[in-house]
């Protein structure tokens, strides 16, 4: 039993994370059809689909799927039609939520988005309702935290906007939207090899929340990831 009950678990845990795995492909390859459905296939012209891709590589997929998915955008084989929509509202302790969606099915995305928040004490609202509370920005990350010195005058001479050092997280440049894609290129040329480059939500001014509220918005927050139509989520809160 003792066996059955280890080789039980190790299946769990493998197929947990090929659950996740799956997750996280279905997301890029939205992404990377939407992009490419409207900004067309060229990655040269079209920096969200570049930068689509390159997510997809850091994430192991492979080019045959990355292929496919560009195909679809540009409707060389068939696939859903996603659109873009994005829900704002609350959660416990007050805290302010976005949730980035790509859906084949607006209906279906806010009654589930709309359950979620419900489920967990929180409350969905109109456009405009949080968003007035975040900035888009450009984010490089670096989990090497000694390249702060080294990263700086590049980035600030590309045109960055700060060099922020996170304690046992690493180094976290940040730029404007407009400015991203130079950035990048301009540290990939001095030979600097990112961990993350994305560009998210950043909240204007933060929120504090206890613990227990920390603990309702973090199964929230998984809840609402774990939605198949849901890309990102961003919350300005932050424990008190």
């Amino acid at each position: 039993m003792a066996g059955h009950s280890k080789w039980a678990n190790i299946q769990h845990r493998k197929g947990a994370q090929d659950a996740k795995r799956a997750k996280i492909f279905t997301k890029l390859i939205r992404e990377i059809t939407s992009a490419t459905r409207v900004g067309g296939k060229d990655q040269e012209t079209n920096p969200r689909l570049r930068l689509a891709i390159h997510k997809a590589l850091d994430a192991n997929m492979t080019r045959d799927a990355i292929d496919r998915a560009v195909k679809r955008g540009t409707g060389e084989i068939a696939g859903s039609d996603f659109s873009e929509a994005v829900y704002e509202g609350y959660g416990p302790g007050g805290a302010a939520i976005m949730v980035d969606c790509l859906t084949d099915n607006k209906i279906r995305t806010v009654s589930d988005v709309r359950a979620v928040f419900t489920k967990h004490n929180g409350n969905l609202g109109v456009s405009g309702s949080v968003s007035y509370l975040f900035k888009k920005i450009g984010v490089i990350r670096f989990v090497d935290v000694t390249l702060e010195t080294q990263l700086f005058d590049v980035a600030i001479e590309a045109g960055a906007d700060d060099i922020i050092v996170i304690p046992e997280c690493g180094v976290e440049v940040v730029t404007r939207p407009d400015t991203f894609e130079l950035v990048v290129a301009k540290l990939r040329e001095k030979g600097f090899s990112s961990d993350a480059e994305l560009i998210e939500m950043q909240p204007i001014t933060t929120v504090a929340i206890d613990a227990e509220c920390q603990l309702q918005l973090d199964k929230m927050l998984e809840k609402l990831d774990s939605l198949d139509d849901v890309q990102e989520v961003y919350t300005n809160a932050r424990s008190s």
